[in-house]
């Protein structure tokens, strides 16, 4: 199988941890602190493989200069896209409380945490793509670390817009075409940059890197932090050992 096939079907599947997680809220009523623990773990874990993996390796290859300038891009990237999106209501998207607001109370914010869960998606799927250009298959603690860390994405976000009032269809259309999404980044990250310099492969990197810090630190945490309060760093602190210990492993 091509390595963008490769790439495209691993975005997919990574992605598709969102829609099990969707799926998981909309039939169950999972306690919130519940949700909010995991989510601190996959903060860890996410953090763990992008120092470890992601901007290591980066720099590694493409130097130090080309790593601090993607990183800062990505983040500056991210930031810009997500005040753009948090004036339309999208603010709250991974909250599993009631936060998120309906579309009777702003107008367009439906669209907005679509788009929202769109740009925290397709970063990842880009570094899965870019860890298959070594011929090495595809990077396991990076993958280890979307897919732990999106169950609880999909399942706290999907939980906020179920106490929204959003309908199923909604719900379910936004994580399907987010999971979809994911698998086309993969594979066109792979695609695109077959051949490439290791220097732009390194920024590339960088870049995503930088953007997935940034969703961490604005979604990911504040959730984690308000439902475990002096709990969430202990569990972030375990989840950043796990990734270690499986990226040592390895």
């Amino acid at each position: 199988m091509p390595i963008w096939a490769q790439a495209g079907l691993w975005g997919l599947a990574a992605g598709g941890a969102l829609v099990v997680g969707a799926l998981v809220a909309w039939l169950s009523n999972v306690p919130q602190r519940i949700v909010a623990s995991v989510m601190a773990f996959g903060a860890g874990v996410l953090i763990s493989a992008l120092a470890f993996d992601l901007v290591d390796e980066a720099e590694r290859s493409g130097g130090l200069l080309p790593t601090v300038a993607g990183f800062i891009a990505g983040s500056v990237a991210y930031l810009l896209a997500n005040l753009v999106l948090a004036r339309g209501g999208a603010r709250h998207r991974k909250r599993s409380g009631d936060q998120q607001p309906s579309e009777h109370e702003q107008d367009g914010s439906g669209t907005a945490i679509a788009v929202g869960a769109l740009l925290d998606g397709i970063p990842e799927s880009v570094v899965l793509g870019l860890s298959l250009l070594g011929g090495n298959g595809v990077g396991i603690p990076v993958l280890a670390a979307i897919f732990i860390s999106n169950l609880p994405e999909g399942l706290s976000s999907a939980a906020g817009m179920k106490r929204s009032g959003r309908p199923a269809r909604y719900v379910f259309g936004v994580w399907i075409g987010v999971a979809l999404a994911s698998g086309a980044a993969g594979l066109l990250g792979c695609l695109l940059l077959e051949g490439a310099s290791v220097q732009v492969v390194s920024v590339i990197t960088a870049l995503a890197a930088g953007a997935i810090l940034t969703m961490v630190a604005d979604t990911m945490i504040p959730e984690a932090f308000e439902r475990t309060h002096l709990y969430a760093g202990l569990l972030a602190t375990l989840g950043f050992l796990a990734a270690f210990t499986i990226s040592r492993a390895g």
